[in-house]
């Protein structure tokens, strides 16, 4: 890639694009991550519950469940930051570049519903135990 200088926004756009994928990056890694300690917490309370000899072993609930999600959707997004991110440098050194609001919208809203969901779940848990 030459970035020459006859347009001197062109690098600077280059390394927003850079900074835009390494924030996808960020956030996917955080949910795997998230996602992790959600499945190995319910996990630990089921040991912790067999652990009991006067309780039977508690069940993990949906934490498992949950925490697959949040993986699957970490590794979704860092695909679609990769996608995303050789779509816009090809964009930008075509001088074609085109913005993707759908995609943001979609992040945004399926985020939310994710949130939506373990508030949720977690109330539901809530009444179960007490």
């Amino acid at each position: 890639m030459d970035l020459n200088f006859q347009n001197p926004n062109r690098a600077r756009d280059h390394l927003a694009n850079e900074r835009t994928f390494l924030a996808w990056l960020r956030t996917g890694m955080s949910a795997v991550i998230f996602g992790f300690a959600i499945g190995r917490f319910g996990l630990a309370l089921r040991q912790f519950g067999e652990m009991e000899t006067t309780h039977a072993p508690l069940s993990t609930g949906l934490s498992v469940y949950v925490g697959m999600v949040s993986i699957l959707a970490g590794i979704a997004m860092v695909c679609v930051g990769i996608v995303r991110y050789r779509k816009t440098r090809i964009q930008l050194d075509q001088g074609t570049f085109e913005p993707a609001p759908s995609l943001v919208y979609l992040v945004g809203i399926l985020s939310a519903l994710f949130g939506l969901a373990l508030a949720i779940y977690l109330i539901l848990v809530r009444h179960m135990l007490f």
